[in-house]
Formats: structure tokens, sequence, C-alpha cells
């Protein structure tokens, strides 16, 4: 039995508790034995995390310590996985260089905030996309600073909503990628602003497809 531990908390307009419980329901339904936290101190001692199969970060902002940040990317490079979305993993310890190497990416803005329609694009050929289609979504559009060694399945376009950025002509800009970090794999979506976007079909099979994707040692 695969063992997941899920730390939520943070800035509350990301719904982190409900994210956790839906990100829970999703690995019990896969036999996972699940632990979920609300405090960071479960990560405060290595020899406690380091019979962790996948960490789940839902936690927007906030600080870590220096041990307990080194403590989860010694698990994680040792072999654990680590899955997230949104500003939960990807948005979370902004002065935390360790984290943000880590995980692979930091958002640096939403041009339009939480009303923008745009367009989902998917590559093919890879275990998280397959037999879906592209998709139109509303919400935050993310803009992220993003690792280069990062390998990209899903792109949004900007520019869509207005801004400084649009005098720099369109990007692609990654939405859903992963990289390894050591012997760990790294999962990231960013879509999941709260726990409804995962009443979408194609958000909901992405993430629990990179739930279980992140967890599989050594691939």
């Amino acid at each position: 039995m695969k063992n997941a531990l899920i730390f939520y908390g943070g800035w509350e307009g990301h719904t982190p508790k409900q994210t956790a419980s839906v990100f829970e329901k999703m690995l019990k339904e896969e036999g996972y034995n699940v632990t979920t936290s609300d405090n960071l101190s479960v990560l405060d001692a290595y020899e406690d995390i380091a019979n962790i199969d996948l960490f789940v970060p839902v936690w927007t902002m906030g600080s870590i310590t220096r041990e307990q940040s080194d403590n989860i990317s010694k698990a994680v490079s040792n072999g654990a996985g680590m899955a997230g979305c949104h500003g939960g993993m990807c948005d979370t310890f902004r002065d935390d260089t360790t984290w943000q190497f880590m995980t692979g990416a930091q958002w640096v803005a939403h041009p339009g905030n939480n009303d923008v329609v745009y367009k989902v694009n998917l590559k093919h050929d890879n275990p998280f996309t397959e037999g879906l289609s592209d998709f139109e979504y509303c919400g935050e559009q993310y803009y992220m600073h993003v690792d280069p060694a990062a390998m990209i399945y899903a792109t949004t376009t900007f520019p869509v909503a207005d801004g400084p950025h649009i005098s720099n002509g369109t990007v692609l800009m990654p939405i859903l990628f992963t990289k390894k970090w050591g012997k760990g794999n790294i999962f990231y979506l960013s879509i999941g602003h709260n726990y409804k976007d995962f009443d979408i079909p194609q958000v909901k099979t992405m993430m629990k497809r990179g739930l279980l994707w992140a967890t599989k040692r050594g691939e």
C-alpha cells in the first residue's frame, strides 16, 4: 500500500481544506493510505516522512522552516513523489528558493484575475492527457516562471487579458508539466483555484493521473 501525505493551509481563498479532501478521495479510491495535516510540523523530522511515497501540498503562500524544507526536499530526492496544483504548490513559500527549484515553477501573475476564459491546449501521446480533448476554462490564467527542465504536456496562450505583458507578443505558458528531483517525480497542474475546478472532467482526470504517476519511484 502506498503512503500519501497531504498538507494543507495558507490562503483560504484557494479552499485548501476542501481541495485536500478532493485529493484524499482520489487517492483512497486507488488504495492509498492517506494522512492529512493542517500543520507543517508534520515535516519537522525526516524520519517521520521517510516512508512517504507521495507528498501533496495544498498550501498557498505562508512560510516553511529551513529544516522542514530540507526534510521534504531530501525525501523527494530519495524517491518520493510530489504532485499539486495552482497556488497550492507553485505559489507556496515564496521566500524558499529550494521549494521553487524542487517544484519547478513560481506564480507571478494572473492578468484579468478570476474571470478569464481561455483555451487549454493538450499535448498527446502521454499518460496525463490521453483520450482527452482541448477545452475552455474560466478562471485564473497563471503566468509563471517555469523551470526549463520541465516536460510540458498542456499549455495556454497569452495574452488574453490586458496588461503590460502584452507588448511581448504571443507566448505559450505551461499548464501541466512534470520534472525530476533526484529520484522523485514532480507533477504540477496550474488549474485548481478552488475545489470546484475538479468537477471539470478533464481537470479531475489529469490531476488524478498526475497523483498516481508521481508516486512511481524511479520511473
